[in-house]
């Protein structure tokens, strides 16, 4: 039986949420993180990246928890509210496609950090910078077309690269450089990108912000698990409970909310009863 596991969107509480629900569902012997694909998404494509580089998930559960082996963020305040009503005027540039070139053009004219310094961020997360044996899908947007770019491990692309163009938040950092081309977050066209995963036996979809698109897409979330279903696949949808919901809080990209998310997140995990249909 074939396995995918869909990781999304959600900062770094994101990243320690998912880091800490499959630490949990391991310690219950219910590990998934051995799964044949692992889409990744944003947040998604680190936690992806994270778990492909040989440390174990309880290792990655402690770069979470503890201060002294946590890596070094950029603090960023974000109301996402307000957040949102920046992005108004281009969520209603007529078609989907239309709507991520818009998009892309405030991500490439918004005053952020410099890609470098950006870049030396999403390095220090990644305990490894090779790509894994395993085979991944990380979701980027061409900010200049709209077209969504998969990288995967035979793309020729560096792995730091990858992952940076699938985090880079329009508007909070800045586009990402490779070969020519800008690229933007991967939640651009969908918080989670789940139908990457087609042709899989069993889909688990792990979505830290709920399924909920924040921009709009070609066919909604419940679709997409529907069109899994119908190509033969068990699907099961996990997200935060009431618990890991409060930790997250309303700043997933604040560095402070990691050890709360992570435990929370490990908490659930080790309740949680995966449910496929």
């Amino acid at each position: 039986m074939s396995e995918a596991l869909v990781l999304g969107g959600g900062g770094v509480a994101g990243i320690a949420w998912m880091t800490g629900l499959l630490a949990g569902l391991a310690d219950a012997g219910r590990d998934v993180s051995g799964a044949d694909l692992i889409v990744g998404t944003s947040a998604g494509s680190t936690v992806a990246a994270q778990i492909g580089s040989g440390l174990s998930l309880g290792e990655l559960y402690v770069r979470q928890t503890d201060p002294a082996r946590q890596s070094p963020e950029i603090m960023v305040e974000v109301d996402l509210e307000k957040f949102g009503e920046q992005f108004g005027t281009a969520v209603s540039a007529g078609s989907v496609l239309e709507v991520r070139r818009a998009v892309g053009e405030l991500a490439l004219s918004a005053s952020t950090v410099p890609e470098s310094r950006r870049r030396s961020v999403i390095e220090a997360r990644l305990p490894s910078h090779e790509w894994p044996t395993r085979e991944l899908a990380i979701v980027a947007v061409d900010a200049a077309s709209g077209e969504p770019r998969v990288f995967r491990n035979d793309s020729g692309v560096p792995l730091v690269d990858a992952v940076a163009a699938s985090c880079a938040v329009p508007g909070i950092w800045p586009p990402v450089t490779i070969a020519g081309h800008r690229y933007v977050d991967g939640g651009v066209r969908s918080a989670d990108n789940a139908d990457y995963a087609a042709g899989y036996d069993r889909v688990l979809v792990v979505v830290p912000l709920g399924s909920v698109d924040v921009f709009p897409t070609e066919k909604p979330f419940a679709d997409v698990v529907a069109s899994l279903r119908a190509g033969g696949a068990a699907v099961a949808v996990v997200e935060p409970d009431e618990a890991s919901l409060a930790a997250i809080g309303q700043n997933p990209l604040d560095p402070q909310t990691r050890r709360p998310s992570a435990e929370a997140g490990r908490a659930q995990g080790k309740d949680l009863e995966i449910v496929w249909s």
